[in-house]
């Protein structure tokens, strides 16, 4: 099992770059914390254990509405690679199961 995010600024095309995301446990506890890199992507965040689990992403940067976007996701197979994107505008954001 393994996990990546990307983050793409909707609004201008273009990766997020330097973007602080971390990986939380469904109780709260840090998994793990990072920052995009020039690609606006986590490669190497660390394999969760089956369950819930929530990226949150501090967007306050890019959006003057959102300052931060929490992603809850389930962990079903640990034998799948698990991609959580997440594209963001000043005023909306959408992400989806990546591959």
């Amino acid at each position: 099992m393994s996990l990546s995010t990307h983050v793409l600024n909707a609004a201008t095309g273009k990766p997020a770059e330097d973007m602080a995301v971390r990986l939380e446990a469904a109780d709260g506890t840090l998994l793990a914390e990072g920052r995009t890199d020039a690609d606006g992507r986590i490669k190497d965040l660390p394999a969760p254990e089956p369950g819930v689990h929530r990226l949150i992403f501090e967007t306050g940067d890019l959006s003057p509405f959102y300052p931060s976007v929490t992603i809850a996701f389930t962990v079903t197979d640990p034998a799948q690679h698990y991609h959580v994107p997440l594209l963001l505008s000043p005023y909306s954001f959408s992400t989806y199961r990546g591959s």
